[in-house]
């Protein structure tokens, strides 16, 4: 299996992230990826952009190079009702929604009934389409149940390859996580979350590895086939679907 696109990246408009726009763009084309998506965090997180940067992103090119570039946002889940910090008028222009859980803005343990309610509440908003580095083990959820409504709301699972860097002890939930996805019919996303052109290179082969080990569906991951993404895309909805095949397929 291969992935052709990076569905969670973050550029220096993130501070601690070191790459630009078109840095990041560079290197997805020499990994051969049809599209990008750009996820900077979301103005809860300590480093991140002014607001306008995301009611601003549409005035950059659509296409890179070649390599498409989805305009987004890392919305940062503020409480376990599944709050985001972007209101719905500004998720709702987004080409693609992360929605993660990050310890300056939900610090401390969640126990397993507080994390199935954040993320069931997060499945039912409409603007979220794919869930952050979800396997992290301060926040433990019933995989099995909230799959299935992940499944039924079209939300995207991420599995996190910077996860393997700064969130080790959720690696072992990974393949629990997954086996859920694969029993449930719920999609996922193999993404780097990358703050660097350097991660962008190194963060996917261990995912890679882990899916082949256990056999995952191709047709199940949204970013391993051009085809998948575009479908994904009008499966959501996206304004931009349309825009993305035209230049992907």
């Amino acid at each position: 299996m291969q992935i052709i696109a990076d569905l969670h990246t973050h550029t220096l408009s993130s501070t601690h992230a070191y790459q630009t726009t078109l840095e990041m763009a560079a290197q997805a084309k020499d990994l051969g990826y049809a599209a990008l998506a750009l996820t900077n965090h979301g103005p809860a997180m300590p480093d991140a952009p002014h607001i306008w940067h995301f009611s601003n992103q549409a005035e950059q090119d659509r296409a890179v190079d070649g390599v498409a570039i989805l305009f987004g946002a890392e919305a940062n889940v503020m409480d376990t009702f599944g709050t985001l910090d972007f209101t719905p008028a500004q998720l709702e222009g987004m080409d693609w929604v992360v929605a993660s859980i990050h310890s300056p803005c939900m610090p401390g343990l969640l126990t397993e009934k507080e994390a199935n309610r954040l993320w069931l509440s997060v499945a039912e908003n409409p603007y979220v389409d794919c869930i952050g580095h979800s396997e992290q083990q301060n926040y433990r959820y019933d995989y099995d149940l909230v799959t299935k409504a992940f499944a039924r709301n079209h939300k995207v699972v991420e599995l996190n390859g910077n996860s393997f860097n700064v969130r080790k002890d959720g690696i072992p939930n990974m393949r629990t996580l997954l086996d859920a996805c694969k029993r449930n019919g719920c999609h996922i996303a193999l993404d780097t979350d990358a703050h660097s052109a350097r991660q962008m290179r190194v963060n996917v082969p261990p995912l890679l590895q882990m899916l082949e080990e256990m056999e995952f569906p191709e047709e199940l991951v949204v970013n391993a086939t051009r085809q998948n993404l575009v479908n994904e895309l009008k499966l959501h909805k996206k304004r931009c679907a349309e825009e993305i095949g035209g230049i992907i397929l």
